[in-house]
């Protein structure tokens, strides 16, 4: 993908370890310039914006969707072995670390944009609004990915008092932050998209631009976020507000509907799978047969080289740069809507993804869904949930926010199972940070 030339070289502040007991985050200047234009924090949040980790494509190697296996390269097992295992107990020294440091990194841009608001100079009223709703989402969608990597899901538990993540809602370095409920994280995750509804201006941005926030992703995280706590009626509205004004689904023959430059693609900020993940497996065969021989789907995301030797050709390149897009809204609205009772809605949302999807448009599934009752619809729609956003960094999140079934899988002759309702669908904070901040483990 073609975006993001504008690298930051006028970066205030570089987060750099979480070293020290008396303070979370060692944030120290380097000596850049502080920006004061618009051109400058442009360029400030555009370094943000790259900073961004790929953390919910590491996340699903603990998914169902992956398979590793002794083929594999010692050192893609060095890196990931253990997280497939969801050993986190005693993990292998060269395991992957998920990016902590980096997520509050983006969180500390992100607030010194917006305190900088009524600083800035040389740019309209519109620009500056436009650059501080995107520091907004920014900060939503950081606290938002952190949330449900490192504390239990919304609906499992009870967010009033379940310690969460810590909240960065100011560029202060000094304090030493402590872990907020989870409703309290929530809370400020809505209360962020808020701000970014009230700031961004920009509907659309060119292709290669389109890594940037608009007015529509404002609604497409709500419409995600909603789904996440069981509110369901607020996420059906907000995926129906984004679908009356982007609804094209891609033409599965023609082009991949998480390119970032896909007819369907709301947001081009995340690549999910890269190459260095996309190396590291095969596909889980039985995965791979949730697609039936009519779902399009089946050629256009794998390549079945063997029966035991399935490759992803959805992701491993920057091609495949996407957070939101128009299949998600139907899904989060067909889920919301067979939640509420509403199935003849929440059958007709699911139906227009699927007219997509099969070679007979989709015929064999809506007479299938038509004699479906309120569990079976539910069933099947997360089910083409795990089919259409498969590899885009949807199903770990999905199984630990729903079922969080058994899950069981071997490697050379060891078998590994992950309970059900297992504490590890919980990821524990990185051992570095607590290392830096001890209050973390508590």
């Amino acid at each position: 993908m073609k975006l993001k030339n504008i690298f930051a070289s006028l970066l205030i502040v570089a987060a750099t370890a979480l070293t020290g007991c008396d303070s979370f985050l060692d944030i120290q200047p380097v000596g850049k310039v502080i920006p004061t234009t618009v051109p400058e924090f442009r360029s400030l949040i555009t370094e943000a914006y790259l900073t961004v980790p790929d953390d919910r494509g590491l996340a699903s190697f603990r998914s169902d969707e992956i398979l590793l296996d002794a083929t594999m390269s010692s050192n893609d097992l060095g890196s990931y072995l253990d997280i497939w295992r969801w050993n986190d107990a005693t993990p292998d020294e060269n395991t992957a670390a998920f990016s902590w440091r980096q997520f509050y990194h983006v969180l500390f841009i992100a607030n010194y944009v917006i305190e900088s608001e009524h600083l800035m100079t040389d740019g309209t009223t519109e620009d500056i609004k436009q650059m501080v709703g995107e520091a907004y989402m920014l900060r939503a969608y950081m606290h938002f990915i952190l949330a449900n990597l490192h504390a239990p899901a919304y609906t499992a538990c009870n967010p009033a008092t379940t310690k969460a993540i810590p909240l960065k809602l100011d560029s202060d370095v000094e304090g030493v932050l402590t872990r907020d409920n989870l409703e309290d994280v929530y809370n400020a995750i809505l209360n962020d998209l808020d701000a970014a509804e009230r700031n961004l201006n920009v509907d659309e941005w060119p292709e290669g631009l389109n890594y940037r926030f608009t007015t529509l992703s404002v609604d497409a995280l709500r419409s995600r976020v909603m789904l996440y706590m069981g509110n369901w009626s607020e996420s059906q509205k907000a995926s129906d507000r984004v679908l009356a004004r982007q609804n094209t689904l891609s033409s599965i023959t023609n082009e991949l509907p998480n390119a970032y430059n896909s007819a369907e693609n709301i947001l081009a900020l995340e690549q999910i799978m890269t190459a260095q993940y996309a190396r590291a497996f095969k596909v889980n065969r039985d995965f791979y047969r949730l697609y039936s021989s009519s779902d399009l789907r089946r050629r256009a995301y794998f390549n079945q080289v063997t029966s035991s030797n399935i490759l992803l050709t959805k992701g491993g390149s920057n091609t495949y740069t996407c957070s939101f897009r128009v299949a998600e809204m139907l899904l989060n609205a067909a889920e919301s809507a067979c939640h509420e009772g509403h199935t003849d809605q929440a059958a007709e949302y699911l139906l227009t993804l699927q007219r997509k999807r099969y070679n007979d448009n989709g015929a064999a599934k809506e007479a299938a869904v038509a004699a479906m009752d309120a569990d079976q619809l539910l069933n099947e729609i997360l089910e083409e949930r795990a089919r259409e956003l498969a590899f885009e960094g949807h199903r770990w999140f999905d199984l630990r926010r729903t079922t969080r079934p058994r899950i069981e899988r071997s490697y050379r002759g060891e078998t590994y199972v992950l309970e059900e309702n297992d504490d590890r669908y919980t990821i524990r904070i990185p051992s570095e940070a607590i290392a830096a901040n001890p209050g973390l483990a508590e």
